[in-house]
């Protein structure tokens, strides 16, 4: 099997994987190596064909191979670029990528309108994550912005063009997981956009599944729209039986109020089983659900601060005493 080093980590992977792959497999081989793995806005393991749009997974190959070690000219879309035995991959490392990586995500904010604060994806949001991290604090772009006034396209969804950045996921799991795909992008360059046919409404049991791909704000859910911050909800997996989809999902608490229900997702934000729209939007009482125990969140999430305190805190309500050690020891647990 080939061997590939990866900012100067080492693995050995199957014939076949990709760049991106193998850095996924040092992250879930070592948590703590995790940021070798570049972002993807588009990509999405489980649906084919997706990546090579956004381009914000570029990498600098400073050796093809063993059998050739010249390196690759230009940087490289880790998702669609293979392993090569004796390959080396520069990129958390090498301050041309991150440049250039800062050039993609400044073309990919000059029509977003970064509505964070009103956005219902805040908190949750790859592209804010990618924004802080590689985005410049102001704009260099002089012209125009592209606006769309906001669409429902269903009952259940809401689509903000404006905030749309093309990256076609919805558009997969619409053609690869649904029974009808009546919406895709119209038009060229500057101009498209995410549209559905004259008089068509998105309606099909899985359609719900474009939210929990969108990797930004521009497909919400409507039954959950202005509810609540992501950040102070309670994510519980839960599960029930279910004839069209495996059931497993998280629900997202206020009290004992469900606010939404969504499909669980991996460590990469991808989510793991696609869950039907009975599920998703019907299924909002508590008792409808089966609470298997509280979501585990990455800590380098927002959601993950607040659900850490809230455990904390739970702990002493069960306990009757404050013998939770960080609160013994006088710390803040939203500081750690």
């Amino acid at each position: 099997m080939p061997k590939v080093t990866i900012d100067n980590i080492e693995i050995e992977v199957p014939e076949g994987t990709t760049i991106l792959q193998a850095a996924r497999m040092i992250g879930e081989r070592n948590s703590a190596e995790r940021y070798v793995a570049p972002p993807t806005m588009c990509f999405y393991t489980s649906l084919k064909g997706s990546g090579g749009y956004c381009r914000t997974c570029l990498v600098k190959v400073v050796k093809g191979s063993d059998k050739d070690p010249r390196p690759m000219p230009k940087p490289v879309v880790s998702c669609r670029t293979n392993v090569m035995d004796g390959m080396v991959v520069e990129n958390t490392i090498n301050a041309e990528l991150l440049d250039a990586r800062s050039g993609v995500t400044e073309f990919l904010l000059i029509n977003h309108p970064l509505d964070c604060p009103i956005c219902d994806q805040a908190g949750e949001c790859h592209l804010q994550d990618l924004s802080y991290e590689h985005g410049l604090a102001t704009s260099r772009y002089q012209f125009e912005r592209r606006t769309f006034d906001p669409i429902d396209i269903g009952e259940t969804i809401k689509l903000h063009m404006t905030r749309c950045i093309l990256c076609y996921r919805c558009v997969k799991v619409a053609e690869q997981i649904t029974d009808g795909r009546v919406h895709g992008v119209i038009n060229r360059g500057d101009v498209a956009e995410i549209s559905t046919y004259i008089e068509q409404a998105i309606d099909n049991d899985f359609s719900g599944n474009m939210i929990d791909v969108c990797p930004v704000g521009a497909l919400t859910d409507r039954t959950f729209r202005f509810a609540a911050r992501v950040w102070i909800t309670k994510p519980m997996d839960a599960h029930r039986n279910c004839d069209k989809c495996s059931g497993k999902t998280v629900v997202w608490l206020k009290g004992q109020e469900v606010l939404r229900v969504t499909g669980r997702k991996n460590q990469w934000g991808e989510v793991e089983e696609f869950i039907c729209n009975t599920c998703r939007f019907e299924k909002k009482q508590l008792s409808d659900w089966t609470i298997e125990g509280p979501r585990n969140i990455d800590r380098h999430s927002v959601i993950s601060q607040g659900h850490y305190v809230q455990k904390v805190e739970q702990r002493v309500l069960t306990s009757g005493t404050p013998n939770v050690p960080e609160l013994a020891a006088g710390k803040n647990p939203k500081k750690n």
